[in-house]
């Protein structure tokens, strides 16, 4: 595989942090690598869909767990990136689909959120289980990032991974919510919103009595929404009480795996004030790499126009099959 260069140095085609977040989305390739479905029954009678990328030429005695983004699946083109970039380092990858996410409603009250961990936790574990010689890594992607690195802060030393990279982390759910209630930022929730919202609907006869339906379908912002819907189906007092509770620039300190955390200043989904710099530089097992530029989940390089080079999937595949060997 291709070195990606570092520092990372946008497209000067694609500038501006929107530029490079939605560039980025539609210039991913759409098609993946062969791949195995397995669904998994859960210890409260629901199931999880993992995709598999494994097979000849890639490793057997290692893989990394994929998580994707808020209302993302394992077809979103940055996983199907990131396994295709861990592929041409030799490393096997399972995506995760969160519940509800993998193109099939799930059965059960809960849905998945921004602090839920459980879920890693058990797919982490029954991975170890079934394998106990392979090295297990992961790889977590804005939502999934934050669901990640507050894992590794839960679990601390007992974290049965070997190494952990994170991406355009929501660290702070609170100040993200306020940030993008303004600007063009909101273009991005009202289409996560109407996503949110769809599901809300098809399940509203197994689910509807335990959260504010109406707040949930007249909600405009991703506060109101989790006001209304996440926190009451999750146990929370309220979105503000989810977010204190979830947010993972609380856990950072306590990692103790090896992590890389990219991000970029420019995030349109969280203000620059909110990335907690001095608390990954405090952690001697975190290596930050924190851009000026890149955009939500972007970091798209290049010089000929569309003709992309994605960094980041790049640099967190290399680096992540550095700490496997």
């Amino acid at each position: 595989m291709a070195s990606s260069p570092e520092p990372f140095k946008p497209a000067w085609w694609f500038p501006g942090p929107h530029a490079q977040t939605l560039g980025a989305r539609l210039l991913r390739p759409k098609r993946g690598l062969p791949s195995r479905r397995e669904r998994w029954t859960t210890v409260d009678d629901d199931f999880l869909d993992l995709e598999f990328v494994e097979g000849p030429g890639l490793r057997d005695d290692a893989l990394v767990v994929l998580l994707h983004g808020l209302e993302g699946s394992t077809g979103s083109g940055y996983m199907l990136e990131l396994a295709r970039r861990l592929a041409g380092n030799g490393v096997a990858s399972v995506g995760l689909n969160f519940r509800s996410c993998s193109g099939e409603l799930n059965r059960g009250r809960r849905l998945y959120h921004s602090g839920e961990t459980s879920d890693l936790g058990w797919v982490v574990d029954r991975l170890r289980e079934q394998k106990p010689g392979r090295r297990l890594a992961a790889v977590g992607v804005s939502l999934g990032g934050n669901v990640l690195l507050k894992y590794l802060g839960e679990r601390g030393s007992s974290a049965a991974l070997t190494a952990a990279a994170a991406w355009s982390v929501p660290f702070d759910l609170a100040a993200g919510a306020r940030f993008m209630e303004r600007g063009f930022a909101r273009h991005y929730v009202g289409r996560l919103l109407r996503s949110l919202k769809a599901k809300v609907r098809a399940r509203e006869p197994e689910i509807g009595r335990f959260l504010d339906l109406d707040g949930t379908l007249k909600a405009r912002t991703f506060w109101e929404f989790d006001d209304a819907a996440t926190a009451p189906l999750h146990g929370f007092a309220g979105a503000a009480d989810y977010y204190h509770r979830s947010s993972s620039a609380g856990f950072i300190a306590a990692i103790s795996v090896p992590t890389l955390i990219v991000h970029s200043r420019d995030d349109p989904f969280l203000p620059a004030d909110a990335i907690p710099e001095a608390a990954m530089e405090a952690n001697p097992a975190v290596t930050p790499l924190i851009s000026n530029r890149g955009g939500h989940v972007g970091f798209v390089a290049g010089g000929v126009p569309f003709a992309p080079f994605f960094w980041a999937e790049d640099r967190i595949a290399r680096w992540l099959a550095d700490r496997l060997t």
